[in-house]
């Protein structure tokens, strides 16, 4: 699976890329329908008490698959962001099943 990284008005983390790389490459090990995962990084400066924000969209067949979480870090908002994604894979696959 192809992970693209945008890194929006912060400075780029080898650290946090390489954690949700490993994290959606065990997404891409389960559902093995997966193409590629566009992440997305940013701050919202209004927002005071959170303001970490990830953004990751799935690209596979049928229509994508978006997630977003506003957190107090970007490893906490990577993992919520995985986990409504784990969520709607589910959701897709059981989808796929009875067809």
């Amino acid at each position: 699976m192809t992970v693209n990284f945008q890194y929006v008005d912060i400075d780029t983390s080898d650290t946090l890329s390489a954690l949700t790389e490993e994290k959606l490459e065990k997404l891409s090990n389960k559902f093995e329908f997966l193409i590629s995962a566009q992440v997305y990084f940013k701050q919202d400066e209004k927002d005071h008490d959170a303001g970490k924000i990830c953004n990751i969209e799935l690209s596979l067949p049928g229509p994508r698959i978006f997630a977003t979480s506003n957190e107090k870090n970007y490893e906490a908002a990577m993992t919520e962001t995985i986990n409504d994604l784990t969520r709607q894979l589910k959701k897709r696959k059981e989808i796929y099943k009875t067809h």
